[in-house]
C-alpha cells in the first residue's frame, strides 16, 4: 500500500512539474523568447529549465498538441508559433465560445457569483478612473474567467481561458492604451447590465460588441 501511495505521489509531482515546465515554455514561444523556426532540444530544455528529460517530453507533447511546435521526424521538435492569422481565427472561435459560455452563465450564476461579478465591475471602474492599464488588463481576465465558471461547463472553460493565454502573451497583439480604458469599461458595463437584468440575449450582443472591440485593439484595425 505504501508503495502504491508513494508511486502516485511521485506521478503528481511528475505531472504538475510537465504542466509547470509547459506554461513556461508556452509563454517564451508566444513572447517570441524562443523564436518561430527554433529547434528546442530536450537536452537543452533541461539545462535551461533546470529539468529531468521526462517532464520535458511531457511538455513537447503538450505544445504539439496545441499547434505551437512541430516534430518532424528524424530532425526534431521546432518553434511553430503563433500567426497574425491564427490570431485572427482565435478571435473568431472566442467570439462563437464566449457568446454561448454568457448564456450559460447568466442563465446559471449564483448570487454569489453576481456579487463577485459586481465586485470586479467596481474595481474596473476604479482603475479606468485611475487610468491604470496593468490592474485593468488583469481585472479584465478576472471579469471572463468569473463568467467562464458561472457558465458551468468545464469544456468551454478550458478553451477560453487558452484563447485568453494566447492573446494575452502574443508578441502580435497590442497592450492595452490608456485611451482605450473608458471604452473597456462601457463594453464590459453593457454585460453586467445583462446580468443584472438577467437577459442572456443581451449578454450575447454585449459580449459580440466587447469582443469585437476586443480584437480590433489588439490586432490594429477595424472589424
Amino acid at each position: 500500500m505504501k508503495a502504491g501511495i508513494h508511486r502516485s505521489e511521485e506521478a503528481r509531482a511528475l505531472h504538475s512539474l510537465s504542466r509547470d515546465l509547459f506554461d513556461k515554455l508556452r509563454e517564451d514561444i508566444l513572447t517570441e523568447r524562443l523564436k518561430p523556426g527554433e529547434k528546442l532540444a530536450e537536452q537543452r530544455i533541461c539545462e535551461a529549465y533546470k529539468v529531468s528529460r521526462t517532464p520535458v517530453r511531457e511538455a513537447l507533447k503538450q505544445l504539439a498538441a496545441e499547434g505551437l511546435l512541430e516534430t518532424i521526424p528524424n530532425r526534431g521538435a521546432f518553434v511553430s508559433g503563433l500567426s497574425r492569422g491564427d490570431l485572427e481565427d482565435i478571435f473568431v472561435l472566442r467570439e462563437i465560445c464566449e457568446l454561448q459560455a454568457v448564456r450559460w452563465a447568466i442563465e446559471r450564476i449564483t448570487d454569489e457569483r453576481l456579487a463577485e461579478l459586481f465586485e470586479i465591475f467596481e474595481f474596473m471602474e476604479f482603475y479606468t478612473e485611475k487610468r491604470d492599464t496593468k490592474k485593468m488588463t488583469e481585472i479584465n481576465a478576472n471579469f471572463h474567467k468569473l463568467i467562464y465558471a458561472a457558465s458551468d461547463c468545464r469544456m468551454l472553460r478550458h478553451i477560453l481561458s487558452s484563447y485568453q493565454t494566447y492573446i494575452r502573451h502574443s508578441r502580435q497583439t497590442e497592450p492595452c492604451a490608456e485611451a482605450d480604458l473608458p471604452a473597456i469599461l462601457a463594453e464590459h458595463k453593457r454585460i453586467f447590465d445583462a446580468f443584472h437584468a438577467a437577459d442572456a440575449e443581451a449578454g450575447a450582443s454585449a459580449m459580440r460588441a466587447h469582443i469585437r472591440g476586443a480584437r480590433a485593439r489588439a490586432l490594429g484595425h477595424t472589424v
